[in-house]
Order: C-alpha cells, then sequence, then structure tokens
C-alpha cells in the first residue's frame, strides 16, 4: 500500500489491521443499512502492458480476456495444472493495459509466477500498488456518490473513467475505485462526506453477503473453480468457449462430465474463525471435506456472530449438518446466497 495513503488513514482512524475505523458496531450496521466507504487494504494491483498482453493473460487465465471491452471488466482465476486455484483476480483495462486486483498477501508470488510465464513474449508485468489505492464503496447510494466523482454508474462489471481513477462496478450496490494516489485523499474526502466510513470487515461482509469468492495465502490450491461458484452467472469467472490454459482439462472435465460435489454457500457462525480453516460433516467422518473462503463479523442487531463463505460438500449442505475446525467443532447456520447454485 502506498505510504502516503497508510499514514492519511492512520489519521482518519484506521485501525492497525485495517478492519474498523473506531466504530466497527457502526461500520457493520452501515454495511447493511446505509453506504459504506472503506480502503480495500489487503489488496494490490499487478500492470500489465506490452503489445503481447491480452493473448498472454488470455492463454493463462480461466476468463476470457480478448473481448474485455474498454469499459468492461472481468472476473479471472490462474490455477495450477490440477485445476487448483492460486489467485484470483478482478480484471480492468486502462488505455492498452491491464490491471489485475488480487490478495495483497499472494502478490509478490504471483506476480513472480506470472512472470515465468513472459518468456520472449512482448509484456511488462510490474507491482502498482504503490501508484493506484483502491477504495470500496458499497450500499444504496454507492451509484450516485460514484457519479458524484463524474464516474458513469453503468452496469455490473463495466468501468468508468473519472478525473484521477477508474469506477469498477461489481453489482448493484458495490463499487471498487482505483484512484492515482496523488488524488486519493481529496476523493476520499468526497466520498466520506456522505458515506460511513469503514475498514476490512464491513467492506467483507458486503462481499460475503454477495456470494464473491477471493483467494488468499491460506486458500491457494484449496478449490477448483466450480467449487468457489466461479462458473456460475452469478459469478462469472470462467468461459467454456476460451482456449487452453493451465488446468483447463480438469476444470472443462468438471464441467461437463461430472457433477459438482462441493460447492461453495454462505453461513453464520457463533466463534470467530480464520480463512482457510477446516469443515466437516457426519457423513465425510474425520475427514474434512472444504474449508472457509472468508469471514466477516456480524452486526450486532442481526444478533452478532460472523458470517461466512465456505466450500463444503453438497449433501452435507442439504442434511444441515456441517461443523467448523473440528468434527464436532461449532455448527454453521446456512444463509441465502443472491444467486442460484443448481
Amino acid at each position: 500500500m502506498n505510504q502516503n495513503w497508510k499514514e492519511f488513514l492512520a489519521r482518519q482512524g484506521l485501525a492497525d489491521d485495517a478492519e474498523h475505523c473506531g466504530d466497527l458496531t457502526g461500520e457493520l450496521r452501515a454495511a447493511r443499512e446505509a453506504t459504506i466507504v472503506a480502503p480495500i487494504a489487503d489488496q494490490g494491483l499487478i500492470r500489465a502492458s506490452g503489445e503481447d498482453t491480452v493473448s498472454f493473460l488470455h492463454n493463462l487465465l480461466t476468463n476470457d480476456i480478448t473481448h474485455i471491452p474498454a469499459d468492461g471488466a472481468r472476473q479471472a482465476a490462474l490455477c495450477t495444472a490440477k485445476g487448483r486455484m492460486i489467485a484470483s483476480f478482478l480484471i480492468w483495462r486502462e488505455g492498452a493495459d491491464f490491471l489485475l486486483q488480487l490478495s495483497a498477501d499472494i502478490l509478490p508470488a504471483i506476480h513472480k509466477k506470472l512472470s515465468m510465464y513472459v518468456l520472449r513474449s512482448k509484456v511488462k508485468l510490474t507491482d502498482a500498488s504503490d501508484e493506484r489505492v483502491l477504495i470500496g464503496v458499497a450500499g444504496a447510494q454507492a451509484a450516485s456518490l460514484v457519479a458524484g466523482l463524474g464516474a458513469q454508474a453503468g452496469a455490473a462489471l463495466g468501468t468508468s473513467v473519472f478525473e484521477g481513477g477508474t469506477a469498477i462496478r461489481l453489482d448493484e450496490r458495490r463499487f471498487v475505485l482505483a484512484v492515482e494516489a496523488t488524488v486519493a485523499e481529496s476523493v476520499w474526502g468526497k466520498l466520506a462526506a456522505n458515506a460511513k466510513p469503514a475498514g476490512l470487515a464491513a467492506w467483507r461482509l458486503n462481499e460475503i453477503a454477495a456470494g464473491q469468492p477471493r483467494i488468499v495465502a491460506a486458500t491457494q490450491e484449496a478449490f477448483t473453480p466450480q467449487m468457489v461458484n466461479y462458473e456460475l452467472p452469478g459469478v462469472g469467472g470462467v468461459s467454456f468457449q476460451k482456449g487452453c490454459y493451465p488446468g483447463q482439462e480438469i476444470v472443462a472435465r468438471t464441467q461437463y462430465l461430472g457433477k459438482v460435489k462441493r460447492r461453495m454457500y454462505r453461513g453464520r457462525l457463533d466463534s470467530a474463525f480464520v480463512t482457510g480453516t477446516d469443515v466437516f460433516t457426519p457423513e465425510a467422518g474425520p475427514q474434512h471435506c472444504g474449508a472457509l473462503v472468508n469471514v466477516a463479523p456480524a452486526p450486532i442487531e442481526e444478533g452478532g456472530g460472523y458470517e461466512c463463505l465456505l466450500v463444503v460438500q453438497s449433501s452435507g449442505m442439504e442434511a444441515g449438518e456441517v461443523h467448523v475446525g473440528s468434527p464436532d467443532g461449532p455448527k454453521v447456520a446456512f444463509l441465502p446466497l443472491p444467486y442460484a447454485i443448481d
């Protein structure tokens, strides 16, 4: 994260772990009922530039990069040869370049891995996390606040350029702003005048409610794309019409030849667990059959506890017997997702 931006956020009251801005209870409430502005401090950016960039990314990632329009964005993943996800990206164009947003804890390793594929391709990969600041806006007034910056609200996964940045619309309620570091403080001030400043906990709560997975260090190689609903229209991270990419054979075979036995669901927990914690069902016995994808504290008004996205055997979810941490650990209470799985 840009150091000047980090110091600015500290002056605004952002906690050292970026989880809240001093009012966690109010921030979680606002994430549900109002509009929040949050620094997306746990994610970074890789810039891909050069005349071979489109084909380079298209041949490596799960989604169709060739047909991303100038004002569009895509979800996509990088997989191992066995079809296991090692990174998830939000990708959009910036002129002739592409920006890839991913979890900051895996960015250096993924930057290095992508660089290994460059070889003689005319592609340059750089860490752009210092030059661009990521700000999230979520809530009922998000579109009007973004429009107030000079951006067009547009459709989901559409982008719009405004002075000093790009707005990427994730869905009806959520936007990511990639802002030049030199104007980030000004943009934050405009947004914070009409939205509740919040930390990562409130931003993750909205991410979970939207059913949007994100791969972090603790979950690398834990899931195939289908396990985290990546191929479903509600996420839209896989194209089955494009050519080969690492793991493509496994991903395609899963889609066309077999039923997906594990899926990602939304749930509630009474206790706190970290991302990547194993989950269990009576059917699987002592063998874990999934893991937590993302976790965030829930509003006190809704009973407190924690919300999560978790991957688990569908049969276990249907039976209502899913436990976290151990076969006799806390039981998950399932919540609805905003899109259909089957």
